[in-house]
C-alpha cells in the first residue's frame, strides 16, 4: 500500500473536499480523486462518499482513520530517526490563532533560516485541544495558553510572553473609566469557551459589572475591528502585534490587579525528535 494514498484519503477527510485536499497537497483534484479510487481499491472499500463538491467519510472509512493516522505518523517517526544527526525532517506544530499570526511567525522564520532541511506541519486550534495533542503524541510541541490546570510529567512548558487584559474602546473614549466602559457601553465579549475569555468573565464578576453584551466572538482581530465601527467596548488580552491595520482603538489599562494571559510553548519530552525539537526550543529563547 502507498502510504502517499493513505495521506491523500486523510487530506480529503480533513479538509471536506477534494480540491480543498489539492491544494493542501499540492496536487490536481484529478490526483486526488486518481489517488483515493487506487486506495478505495487495495483495501475493497469505500471510504468517502461524494456528494457535489464535498465528501463524507463512509463506515468503512471511519473505522480505519485512527489507524491511517498512526501509520503516517509512524511513518513520519521512521524517517525523522533514519536522518537524526543531520537535524532534519518534520516538526509537527500546534498553534493558536492569535500566536499564529503574531509570535509564531518570527519564531518559524529564524528556525527554518538556521536549519533549512526542517519541515514544519502546522494544526490550529483551542489551547486544550493543542495540549492534549502534545500529551498523546500527535504533536511535538504547540503554542498554547498556560493550562489551568497541572500538566502530564510527558510535557515541559515555557513562557513566552504575558498579555494583560485591556479595555478596548473608541478613541473617543480615551478619557473614559474603564469600568464605566464596561458597565455602560455593549460589550464584545471574548468568547468564554477559550481560556482567554474565561479570564475576561472572572475579571467581571469579581469587579462587580454586569455588561451588556452584544456578540461573544472567538477572534481577537474581528473584536478589535468591530469596537473601530463603534458597535461596544471589548475587555480582552492584550495579544501581540500584527493587529488590524487602520484601526482608530484606545487600550485602558485595568484599575483591578489581574493577572495576565501567559503565552508559551508546550513540548513532548519523549518525542522521537528530541534533539531537533530542542534546537527548536532553543530558538524560542530568542523570542
Amino acid at each position: 500500500m502507498n502510504t502517499s494514498f493513505l495521506n491523500t484519503f486523510v487530506a480529503v477527510v480533513d479538509c471536506g473536499s477534494m480540491a480543498a485536499a489539492a491544494r493542501k497537497l499540492n496536487i490536481t483534484p484529478a490526483a486526488v480523486a486518481q489517488q483515493t479510487r487506487t486506495l478505495e481499491r487495495q483495501i475493497g472499500a469505500p471510504l468517502i462518499r461524494r456528494s457535489g463538491h464535498t465528501v463524507a467519510v463512509t463506515e468503512a472509512g471511519a473505522r480505519i482513520m485512527d489507524r491511517a493516522r498512526n501509520l503516517l505518523r509512524d511513518v513520519s517517526d521512521i524517517h525523522a530517526v533514519a536522518i537524526d544527526d543531520a537535524l532534519g525532517g518534520e516538526l509537527r506544530i500546534g498553534a493558536g490563532g492569535t500566536a499564529l499570526t503574531g509570535i509564531v511567525p518570527d519564531i518559524l522564520s529564524r528556525v527554518i533560516n538556521k536549519f533549512p532541511e526542517v519541515n514544519m506541519s502546522i494544526r490550529t486550534g483551542l489551547s486544550i485541544d493543542l495540549h492534549r495533542a502534545v500529551e498523546s503524541g500527535e504533536l511535538d510541541a504547540a503554542f498554547v495558553l498556560e493550562a489551568p490546570f497541572a500538566l502530564n510529567k510527558t510535557v515541559n512548558w515555557r513562557l513566552i510572553r504575558e498579555e494583560p487584559l485591556i479595555v478596548l474602546a473608541p478613541k473617543g473614549m480615551s478619557q473614559c473609566d474603564p469600568h464605566e466602559l464596561l458597565a455602560s457601553q455593549p460589550l464584545i465579549r471574548y468568547d468564554r469557551n477559550w481560556w482567554g475569555g474565561h479570564q475576561v468573565d472572572e475579571y467581571l464578576r469579581e469587579a462587580g459589572i454586569v455588561p451588556i453584551e452584544r456578540f461573544e466572538l472567538n477572534s481577537l482581530h474581528a473584536i478589535a475591528v468591530m469596537v473601530d465601527r463603534g458597535l461596544g467596548v471589548a475587555l480582552v488580552p492584550d495579544w501581540s502585534p500584527p493587529w488590524p491595520e487602520d484601526l482608530d482603538l484606545v487600550r485602558l489599562p485595568l484599575p483591578l490587579e489581574c493577572a495576565p494571559r501567559r503565552v508559551g510553548v508546550v513540548w513532548s519530552r519523549s518525542s522521537i525528535r528530541i534533539r531537533l525539537l530542542t534546537a527548536f526550543i532553543e530558538e524560542i529563547k530568542h523570542n
